[in-house]
């Protein structure tokens, strides 16, 4: 009897032991979302932290010819801080993305508002064909802007044939405009899509108090409808601004030499030149300032929507 309660007592043991974890597992909803987290932490982890460290640790070390030297110094950062190059197209490209960004959230904001507010039947058909263009290459929209804005392209033979200028307009390509403006087509669906699903969560029994309350429409807008889709709106800001500050391929094709951006400085770097802890070193800055940028909006987004609900 006692050999059979010793074999048993282990089995007992772990099963308590095992009803106890399970028990803490659905009664704490902290734990519950952190294992569920934890396959995406693990391939965040692998994917964007391990190369971003690594990429940091490259950026200490100094290019001598074609050798690396062993000695880890912030040599490279201090060229870029002081190398006025380095500098220009860094916030060329900060103010370029900028100006891209606020472009296609002042067109996306109407569009989500009136696919939210007045679209009452075949929302997702309408989803489809605003976002049917973005169905294609990136590479092929790019491309298409240069056949819109090119010399002999679709704007000049418009505006020539109906007689608003006599010869075509040479500053539509090749020129910080054209980057913005393909840069705010290329990304717009990034804008257009958190909006439309920050306004579409809206209930709308609050309008309706706001109306009954005595509210105008621009009121109810700027007090009621604005605040609440700020979420969407900084959501839409950020997944524009962040991948606009780092591309190249769009200032290469439609771009001139006057509206180069620092991904086109960092593709050099790791290419032609083959300079990898100086292009490393100039992404690391352009990673920093792009998160000092995206602090000091929400800053300022936060101190407009206190000044709004005010």
């Amino acid at each position: 009897m006692t050999v059979t309660s010793e074999l048993n007592a282990p089995a007992g043991a772990d099963k308590t032991a095992f009803a106890g974890l399970r028990r803490l597992f659905f009664q704490n909803e902290s734990l519950r979302g952190l294992v569920l987290l934890t396959p995406t932490l693990v391939i965040l982890s692998i994917t964007v932290i391990v190369p971003f460290l690594l990429m940091g640790a490259m950026s200490l070390w100094t290019q001598i010819g074609f050798d690396y030297t062993d000695d880890w110094s912030f040599r490279n950062y201090g060229i870029i801080l002081t190398e006025p190059l380095y500098t220009t197209l860094l916030l060329r490209s900060l103010g370029m993305s900028m100006a891209a960004t606020l472009v296609t959230v002042m067109l996306a904001y109407p569009m989500a508002y009136f696919l939210a507010f007045h679209v009452q039947k075949n929302k997702l058909i309408w989803l489809i064909i605003i976002t049917l263009p973005f169905w294609t290459s990136y590479l092929l929209r790019v491309f298409a802007w240069r056949v819109v804005l090119g010399y002999e392209g679709v704007i000049n033979t418009g505006l020539m044939e109906i007689g608003l200028i006599s010869e075509p307009l040479s500053f539509l390509l090749y020129s910080k405009s054209a980057v913005i403006i393909t840069l705010a087509h290329a990304w717009a669906a990034f804008a257009l899509l958190p909006i439309y699903v920050s306004l579409e969560k809206i209930d709308k029994s609050v309008l309706e108090a706001s109306a009954d309350l005595g509210e105008g429409p621009v009121m109810r807008f700027l007090r009621v409808i604005l605040p609440l889709s700020m979420p969407g709106v900084i959501a839409g800001t950020f997944l524009m601004f962040i991948p606009t500050v780092g591309d190249y391929v769009t200032a290469a094709l439609v771009g001139g030499p006057d509206s180069r951006m620092i991904g086109n400085l960092i593709e050099l770097q790791f290419g032609t030149v083959d300079n990898w802890p100086m292009g490393a070193a100039l992404a690391i800055t352009m990673i920093i300032s792009i998160t000092m940028v995206g602090l000091l909006f929400m800053v300022l987004s936060r101190l407009l929507k206190r000044w709004v609900a005010a």
